[in-house]
Parts: C-alpha cells; sequence; structure tokens
C-alpha cells in the first residue's frame, strides 16, 4: 500500500485547496516547505485545552500539512520528513509542548515509519498566542527523494 493510499485510509483529506493569502507549501529544489497550518481547536494549554485535545490539534495540524504536500506534490510517497517545528498556545506554566506536538509526529511515524523516512528533527515550543487563537500551529519540512 502507498503511503498516498495509507493516508486515505487514516482519514486524511487530500481534496484541493482554495489558495489562500499565502503559499501553503512550496517546492525549493528537492524540498517541501509548509507554512504553519493551525488547528481547529482553539484555546490555550494548561488553562482551557489539555494535554489530550492538544494532541488531537497537533494531529489535525499534520492532516492538513499532508493535504497541502500532496495538493503541491502530487502524492505523498516518495518523501522524506525533515522537520517539523510545532507552536503551542500555551499558559506561562504549562511545559508539555513535546507531548501535543507527538499528536503530529504520531501520523508522520504512522506514514513513513519512526525508524525510516518518518523519523524526522522536531522542535516543540510553547507561545503566548497563535494566529485566531489556535492551540497548536505547525509547519514542516519534507525532502523529496
Amino acid at each position: 500500500m502507498s503511503i498516498t493510499e495509507k493516508a486515505q485510509e487514516l482519514g486524511v483529506s487530500l481534496e484541493a485547496i482554495e489558495p489562500g493569502y499565502l503559499n501553503l507549501c512550496i517546492r525549493s529544489g528537492n524540498q517541501l516547505i509548509t507554512s504553519g497550518h493551525t488547528s481547529d481547536q482553539k484555546g490555550v494549554l494548561g488553562k482551557d485545552v489539555s494535554v489530550e485535545q492538544g494532541y488531537a490539534a497537533a494531529k489535525d495540524c499534520a492532516q492538513k500539512i499532508l493535504r497541502s504536500v500532496y495538493n503541491t506534490h502530487g502524492t505523498l510517497d516518495g518523501l522524506k520528513v525533515v522537520k517539523v517545528l510545532g507552536c503551542v498556545y500555551s499558559d506561562g506554566d504549562f511545559t508539555d509542548q513535546h507531548l501535543v506536538i507527538n499528536g503530529c509526529s504520531d501520523l508522520l511515524h504512522e506514514l513513513y515509519g519512526k525508524e525510516g523516512d518518518g523519523f524526522h528533527a522536531r522542535s516543540a515550543l510553547g507561545f503566548a498566542a497563535l494566529p485566531t487563537g489556535a492551540a497548536v500551529e505547525i509547519e514542516a519540512i519534507f525532502e523529496i527523494k
């Protein structure tokens, strides 16, 4: 089964996205670089959003990223996940950003393999605010193999 087929089986929508103000995914050489994709979940981790809800929000971001990559590249196959940057709308005392961003990493591991092309570098950072009040925003870099 291809990565694209597996993603669809996991419920990842690959429908075309109407272009917005910025490019959601751009190809540069042999890389696909995404803009930040925000979660539908709103709110502050450590205040009104739980780690479990944040994990689901990060998974939502990953699904949106995959959709943008697919719409730019035409497939999810033949890619290596290089880098993920996860931003978490966090209360001042919240320190579990890494557990939240695991929602994104775990989906990428499921598709590309934890020890193979899905084994990526990652940062998980807390922010005082994110656009539109989103709980999570994530961007990613993929290598075209």
